[in-house]
């Protein structure tokens, strides 16, 4: 058999109705944009296979750096122990952040990094002796992340509708506007005595629909959270290590975080890794004399070595002057074709941040990720050899940023022509 055939006597595929799934595609190799297939197909990862491979495919540097870990330390328990590169990439990572980030407890992906960062939060005023401040503040579409805990700060969607009855109560609320902020202001200052939390996703919410909001009225959203003693998380998962046009998000708003949650880029894609970093406040509610006020919690795979490794070379290319060109150059692309494709009449919408540019389809009342018109989309566009995941009647480009204006040139040529012809 072939690896495709292998693949479905014993494979359970994510975000998948294997009854009816598509034949997956055996992919052999990559080099930065480029994903080839077992069958010598050539496809352009316009999505950064799901938003982690920021400097693209096997990039050499990041290799060379994993290797050599490997060779010398590939694991070692967190619990009473440390290792130079769990150190080093929180010296370095931390001056980073917005605001005055002072420790960074790791974890294994992005739902255990909002995982911890929520149980920062609950357990914060437990610590202080406030029995009351128990509720967390979220967007009503959100998405945080699969596991119990970041579910149930995530939008009531598909995802979550099985298991609606086991997720705790959260108060949602719409994205930010000039029309809402005061109404929004006002709902914060009257649950001060019940808010611990508010989680967010800043400038863009990614599965929900890459829906994008400004960062003056989120920035206001902060500053009543503050004034109310309300904490805050920032999910920067998605929008973290360049993808909104700055290092992160959060660089964009006066009023910093308390806390931030930090996965996908992080390691360049290359393997998995969470981090929640956390600020003085945070962090001295848990120092004490009483073991109960420990924060208990913890993965097997806490501050691996060698995903550590990752993350400290792929901040290494991060930092390069010719990354932060290549930002600029695909925030560029994106913004001359958002002026030249927009009010087209097959288009409910047109957004763009940074790298990311998202266009919505006229569907009429079908705009639910279970959209007839997305699958549609995706196979068209891997017959032309581009991988896009649309959400419902939503398609995304979020690319590597060692993406080329040529190849940036044919998906924008071929959205258009989708356009034309579906």
């Amino acid at each position: 058999m072939n690896l495709v055939a292998r693949d479905q006597k014993v494979i359970w595929h994510p975000y998948t109705q294997m009854k009816n799934a598509l034949t997956p595609i055996s992919i052999t190799h990559g080099e930065g944009v480029y994903l080839y297939a077992e069958d010598g197909k050539k496809y352009i990862d316009a999505v950064s296979s799901w938003w982690v491979t920021i400097h693209g495919h096997a990039h050499p540097h990041i290799a060379q750096k994993v290797a050599k870990q490997l060779q010398t330390l590939e694991h070692v328990i967190f619990a009473g122990f440390t290792h130079e590169p769990a150190v080093t990439l929180a010296e370095r990572l931390l001056p980073l952040l917005p605001g005055q980030q002072e420790k960074a407890f790791y974890s294994d992906n992005g739902s255990t990094a909002v995982e911890v960062a929520l149980k920062m939060c609950l357990q914060y005023w437990n610590n202080k002796g406030n029995t009351t401040k128990k509720k967390v503040l979220a967007f009503k579409d959100a998405y945080h992340g699969d596991t119990f805990g970041a579910m149930s700060v995530s939008g009531r969607s598909i995802f979550t509708n099985p298991f609606a009855e086991l997720l705790f109560d959260v108060e949602f609320i719409d994205l930010p506007t000039a029309e809402n902020i005061s109404n929004l202001q006002s709902k914060i200052s009257n649950l001060k005595s019940e808010l611990a939390c508010f989680i967010f996703e800043p400038l863009i919410l990614g599965a929900g629909g890459m829906l994008m909001y400004e960062a003056k009225y989120l920035d206001q959203l902060l500053a009543a959270c503050t004034e109310n003693e309300v904490l805050t998380i920032a999910d920067e998962v998605m929008t973290g290590f360049g993808r909104t046009g700055t290092f992160f998000a959060s660089e964009q708003l006066s009023n910093r975080p308390d806390i931030f949650c930090l996965s996908k880029g992080l390691t360049g894609g290359t393997m998995p890794m969470g981090l929640t970093t956390c600020n003085a406040k945070i962090f001295e509610a848990f120092l004490s004399e009483d073991k109960l006020k420990t924060l208990y919690h913890g993965h097997s795979f806490t501050a691996n070595p060698v995903a550590c490794a990752a993350s400290l070379a792929s901040l290494d290319i991060l930092l390069e002057p010719a990354t932060l060109a290549n930002i600029k150059r695909v925030e560029a692309q994106h913004r001359q074709f958002f002026e030249q494709i927009k009010g087209h009449p097959k288009l409910r919408n047109v957004r763009q941040t940074g790298t990311i540019i998202a266009l919505e389809w006229e569907t009429g009342n079908d705009t639910s990720y279970l959209s007839g018109l997305r699958d549609r989309l995706y196979t068209y566009f891997l017959t032309k050899g581009i991988i896009l995941r649309p959400l419902g009647n939503i398609i995304y480009i979020l690319p590597p940023y060692v993406i080329s204006n040529d190849d940036l040139a044919y998906i924008y040529r071929t959205i258009q022509q989708a356009l034309d012809e579906i």
